[in-house]
């Protein structure tokens, strides 16, 4: 099962880049993704990525652009004596976030510190309302930005409504029309993982 759920948050991911290159215009996909190189405690360089990116001077969607200049002004106000980042956005997108994990939020709050001395907002995406309010004011508190999957909020709150109004992709009508063959695949894979063969 937890096979399952790590390949459900890997289509995820896959599905935002999609989203991000599509709407942006960039011209390589190189660009919806951001990588930085940290030393583990043995001295050795390990890559690092975080699943998605706004690069601003890559976007050739002009009103995508204004849309996000102006997302990133308003994010930066909500988190408040935050200067604006030069250089965009990058992203940690995940299914969900069940795990109160303290080793993956310190992480986490890592991978945000680089984002920011690099130029970039860090944002988490997450495409279900799964996550404790602990983690979303702890993020918060260290000026990370946090899109929650659900259709009712705004476009600072909710990752559908970021990606309608912000990036001009309507993110949830793709999965109302996608639901039924989303559902068989689950379905499917879920039968022959419990099956007694």
């Amino acid at each position: 099962m937890t096979s399952v759920y790590r390949q459900l948050g890997i289509g995820c991911e896959r599905l935002f880049r999609a989203v991000l290159v599509d709407t942006t215009g960039y011209t390589t996909p190189k660009f919806a993704t951001w990588f930085y190189t940290a030393k583990t405690q043995s001295g050795k360089a390990k890559k690092l990525s975080l699943d998605g990116r706004l690069e601003l001077s890559e976007i050739k969607n002009q009103v995508v652009l204004l849309n996000v200049k102006k997302w990133i002004k308003d994010c930066c106000a909500d988190l408040g004596e935050v200067a604006e980042p030069s250089n965009g956005i990058v992203f940690e997108v995940r299914q969900g976030y069940k795990s109160k994990d303290s080793k993956r939020q310190n992480a986490d709050i890592d991978n945000a510190t680089v984002a920011w001395a690099n130029g970039y907002l860090p944002v988490f995406a997450l495409f279900s309302s799964q996550i404790d309010p602990d983690i979303v004011l702890r993020y918060h508190n260290n000026r990370c930005g946090i899109l929650i999957g659900t259709t009712d909020g705004n476009r600072q709150a909710s990752l559908y409504a970021f990606c309608e109004h912000v990036l001009g992709y309507d993110l949830a009508a793709f999965f109302k029309r996608q639901s039924t063959a989303i559902k068989k695949e689950i379905h499917d894979i879920l039968e022959t993982l419990l099956s007694a063969e």
